[in-house]
């Protein structure tokens, strides 16, 4: 079985895009299947058309270039003309059995043209909606012409696809929603590859001194400040915490969109002595971090894009054997079960939120057990192997066909 993937970003950039596909790659070359990987223009910094990654060969797509590409909505228009021309190259060149299209849409309208062109079934793989993500960046409106445009562009997609995956029981439903039969689709969940996590280690003394974090229960955040995180929520939320728990600190690791506008949310409530900003810190340094860290908060706000998609970061933290506290947006309520795998809070409530914390501080006598039933829940039913063996009949089925 040949494979090629049309992908938006891949490794050295980091990101739970790039860790999924690196995951489901891995899977699949255990069962055997040859694996081709293309990236779009949007693999920022990459002026070559291959290399190789970690012992990954990866394809690229340079950047579009002329009048087109500095216009609005055209410019998305010269990229999948761009992608387009080189996916026909390269799947002339291998010769796959399928085509697996990523998300964006963007990627999913060149491959299905390709495909056509080619003969070769494609299948387009939904990790979120283009819509969604676009309102969340402040690029548009829900409701707005663009947002409608876009929204068409994806369910166009969704039709003329041969199957379709996606990540999570959310998006599977409004991808039946939107007239596509439920046979049609299919969900490969996130996961974690187990063997890559242990359960936490002591805190690094050093570390947590030169942070100011001795003597202190931290809640803390990694990966990237983006809004919907709700990052801003865990801020408005520490005054009411420090009036029960006046030990209590923020670590923040990581950066993004949201950066600026949280240290200065954090000055504007008095709190530049209590949120601890580490920046973006070395991959190979992050489980020190994790290590410091008393409970993990995942506070995201609700909104279309968190009500569907589930996350990778409470995964990681519950295969690690850490405590955490989640909004309950549709999104997290999939993978975490309340009182058992972790704590869930109303979604926008900052009371909520530092009740669930001091609740939590207040009881550290169950937290082996909230760390063995998340670290069960990995390890039995959120792991890779498991996760993409749900390729294989698909896949089977379409080669056949072809």
């Amino acid at each position: 079985m040949k494979v090629l993937h049309v992908l938006d970003h891949s490794i050295p950039l980091h990101s739970g895009y790039t860790f999924r596909t690196l995951s489901i790659l891995r899977e699949q070359r255990k069962l055997g299947w040859e694996t081709f990987h293309l990236t779009s223009p949007k693999q920022i910094d990459c002026e070559v058309s291959e290399e190789d990654v970690d012992g990954w060969h990866f394809y690229r797509t340079q950047a579009a270039t002329g009048p087109l590409s500095r216009l609005p909505v055209l410019a998305q228009w010269a990229l999948m003309k761009k992608l387009e021309d080189r996916l026909l190259q390269v799947a002339e060149r291998v010769r796959p059995d399928i085509i697996h299209a990523h998300s964006p849409v963007l990627n999913a309208i060149p491959a299905l043209r390709v495909g056509k062109r080619l003969g070769i079934p494609v299948v387009y793989e939904v990790r979120a909606f283009w819509e969604d993500a676009a309102v969340d960046h402040g690029t548009t409106a829900e409701g707005s012409p663009r947002y409608r445009l876009t929204r068409w562009l994806e369910t166009r997609a969704l039709q003329q696809a041969d199957h379709v995956f996606t990540i999570c029981e959310g998006l599977r439903s409004d991808i039946v929603c939107r007239g596509i039969p439920a046979d049609k689709v299919t969900v490969i969940p996130n996961a974690v590859n187990i063997e890559s996590f242990e359960p936490g280690g002591l805190p690094d003394a050093a570390l947590k001194s030169r942070l100011g974090l001795q003597g202190t229960s931290v809640v803390g955040f990694i990966g990237s400040f983006y809004a919907y995180e709700g990052l801003d929520l865990l801020l408005d939320a520490l005054p009411v915490v420090l009036a029960e728990r006046p030990d209590v600190r923020v670590l923040l690791v990581g950066g993004g969109p949201q950066d600026a506008a949280l240290k200065a949310q954090a000055q504007r409530l008095g709190l530049t002595d209590k949120v601890v900003f580490t920046g973006r810190v070395p991959h190979s340094e992050v489980q020190r971090y994790y290590d410091l860290i008393d409970i993990l908060a995942y506070p995201r706000h609700s909104m279309r894009l968190t009500e569907l998609v589930t996350p990778l970061k409470p995964l990681e933290a519950m295969a690690q054997g850490r405590v955490l506290v989640a909004s309950d947006v549709g999104g997290h309520k999939e993978l975490i079960r309340h009182g058992e795998t972790g704590m869930l809070f109303k979604a926008g409530s900052k009371d909520a939120l530092a009740q669930a914390v001091t609740s939590l501080l207040a009881t550290r006598d169950r937290w082996t057990a909230l760390r063995e039933a998340g670290r069960r829940f990995v390890e039995n039913e959120r792991n890779w192997t498991a996760s993409v063996a749900h390729y294989r009949e698909v896949y089977a089925s379409l080669a056949a066909r072809k």
